[in-house]
């Protein structure tokens, strides 16, 4: 018998079993897929030699991560790679803004909006580890910081239309705080879209928007070495349909969404837990494409080539209106594109003199719209000659990211909706997210709190909760 079962090897299961083996227990990881990283992993989708991530390809948080933090993947074999700038935002018939990894340099550049720009972020650079365990730590508890708390919330709460409107005069500056807060995949008159901007924009001065050398299954393998040194171990292709799949353990942890722990586990729960789980929310799903190309994209601007994330939708208006056809059900005719451009700071991941692009937009969940054509319309639209530098692509559906990955529901890259009360409380509203009516299983994934992003805090918080409990 074991001490614990993790089913799922995403981010957040290795971030629980790595947390158990440290603590001495015994763990096994069950992963249903040939091969470990739920969402982070890298194949070669389009031609030998062209390294893609299946999902994410940014890791922004994990830079932030206090797991991460905690732990020396360095020495497991993981390289991050840190972009001059973490994100460029391409504008019609204007230059490009950029987001430097220093706030100085970037505020200058917004010329009148630079006071703005400066007021909004530096107070939180100083305080960034207040901001760190307010946003990394459950969601009700007194802060220990109750200052930090209210104004981080007060302030928060907007949504980010109204901020980004109040706050700026600049449509490079509106733009750019609308491409940070798009990431929450809502509307961006939600409340609360402001939180996104805050944070992201923090991020992005306070440890840059890394990525693993390699790809993202480079994070992944330094994971699984850490946790084989510390006796855990990992069965692929072992896919959990009811209980009666898993080996005998004392606890069990579910790297998995609300609807598949309810599927799977569901008898174990009462009535009333089990109809929680079932009215959790997925989100808006991604449709994706994968790009193959001769030369770096040939971008009007070429200081957008110092990015490793471009924001291609244009203005606040245009990202504004992309987003609410989403929500309202519709695949953007003008979409939001998030890129991500690896290969002009890590050669590895494609042949010599070869590079490789990664893109997505949002799409209302399980759509069947193919957007492959719109996403390239906005990528030519700042980098006229985009599609005669394509050698190959690859286009991935919703449908598509859920048969890769079984906890991307409906495409929903987030592990679930973060619009209303899911924002802070997942899976549903409850002190302890992590635990169940069930003693022994426990839930530590995108579906708990804090949410969805490339962090292990999900898988932390369940192992934690597991380690004080039923396995101490």
């Amino acid at each position: 018998m074991y001490d614990a079962v993790v089913v799922g090897s995403g981010p957040n299961g290795l971030a629980a079993a790595i947390t158990l083996a440290r603590a001495g227990r015994s763990v096994v990881v069950l992963e249903g897929e040939e091969t470990v990283g739920g969402g982070a992993r890298t194949m070669e989708l389009t031609r030998p030699g062209f390294r893609h991530d299946i999902a994410s390809a940014i890791h922004p948080l994990g830079r932030l991560s206090p797991f991460f933090s905690s732990l020396d993947l360095e020495s497991h074999g993981l390289t991050w790679v840190d972009p001059p700038a973490a994100a460029a935002h391409p504008l019609p018939d204007a230059d490009a803004a950029i987001v430097w990894n220093d706030l100085a340099r970037t505020a200058e550049e917004l010329g009148s909006d630079a006071g703005a720009y400066r007021d909004l972020y530096e107070p939180w650079l100083d305080r960034i580890d207040e901001l760190v365990e307010l946003v990394f730590g459950p969601p009700i508890r007194v802060p220990s910081h109750p200052i930090t708390a209210a104004r981080f919330g007060l302030l928060g709460a907007m949504p980010a239309t109204v901020t980004a409107r109040r706050r700026f005069s600049t449509e490079a500056a509106r733009a750019v705080f609308a491409g940070h807060a798009a990431h929450a995949i809502l509307p961006l008159t939600a409340p609360f879209t402001t939180t996104f901007g805050l944070l992201l924009g923090v991020t992005a001065h306070a440890v840059g928007w890394g990525f693993p050398e390699g790809g993202a299954q480079s994070l992944s393998d330094a994971m699984v070495r850490l946790l084989g040194s510390l006796g855990g171990e990992i069965r692929t292709l072992t896919r959990v349909r009811d209980m009666d799949d898993l080996p005998p353990a004392r606890a069990v942890i579910f790297a998995l969404t609300p609807h598949q722990v309810e599927r799977i586990a569901g008898d174990r729960f009462p009535g009333r837990y089990r109809r929680s789980l079932r009215r959790y929310r997925y989100g808006p799903g991604a449709f994706k494409v994968d790009y193959a190309l001769s030369e770096p994209i040939p971008w009007a601007d070429p200081r957008v080539a110092e990015a490793g994330t471009v924001h291609v939708g244009g203005t606040l208006e245009a990202i504004v209106a992309a987003e609410a056809e989403v929500a309202d059900g519709r695949p953007a005719s003008e979409p939001f594109v998030l890129l991500a451009q690896h290969t002009l700071f890590d050669p590895t991941r494609a042949p010599a003199g070869q590079h490789t692009a990664w893109a997505y937009c949002h799409v209302p969940n399980g759509s069947t719209a193919d957007q492959s054509d719109a996403i390239e319309r906005q990528i030519e639209r700042f980098a006229p000659g985009f599609r005669d530098v394509v050698i190959e692509r690859h286009s991935t559906s919703p449908a598509d990211l859920e048969r890769q990955n079984a906890n991307l529901i409906g495409g929903d890259i987030g592990g679930g909706s973060h619009g209303g009360t899911q924002l802070l409380f997942r899976p549903r509203i409850h002190v302890d997210p992590f635990s169940t009516p069930d003693p022994s299983i426990f839930i530590g994934s995108a579906g708990t709190t804090p949410g969805g992003g490339v962090h292990g805090m999900g898988g932390l918080g369940a192992a934690q909760r597991a380690l004080a409990t039923t396995l101490r």
